[in-house]
């Protein structure tokens, strides 16, 4: 199976095990970050290619992992996914590289599917 295949898969376990433990103030923030990608001013689709941008900047693989699939759900194309890992290269620097080619290799595999 896929690297992003295993990781989605995981998340979602730990994800569960997470909420039987979360108290109010983690159920609260989880709430927040669910509501503030949903469409408003922006749509969805460009608060997810921001997600990816802040999550390539500061360097968070599972981050970046999450906001790909969502990305892919909202419909983004590989150009504009290039185009978002642009920016994040751009802002983040050189340092950025290995993690905008493991989001490449994990873009492709969302592509092909499980």
């Amino acid at each position: 199976m896929a690297h992003i295949h295993d990781f989605q898969k995981e998340r979602e376990k730990l994800a569960k095990h997470m909420m039987s433990k979360a108290d109010t103030s983690m159920k609260r923030f989880l709430n927040l970050d669910t509501n503030v990608y949903e469409d408003g001013a922006l749509p969805a689709k460009q608060k997810e290619m921001l997600g990816l941008v802040a999550s390539l900047v500061l360097r968070c693989d599972d981050c970046i992992d999450y906001h790909l699939v969502q990305c892919q759900k909202a419909g983004v194309t590989e150009a504009e996914l290039v185009e978002a890992l642009d920016i994040g290269l751009v802002v983040g620097g050189s340092i950025t590289i290995p993690h905008i080619r493991r989001a490449l290799k994990s873009w492709a595999e969302l592509e092909v599917g499980p």
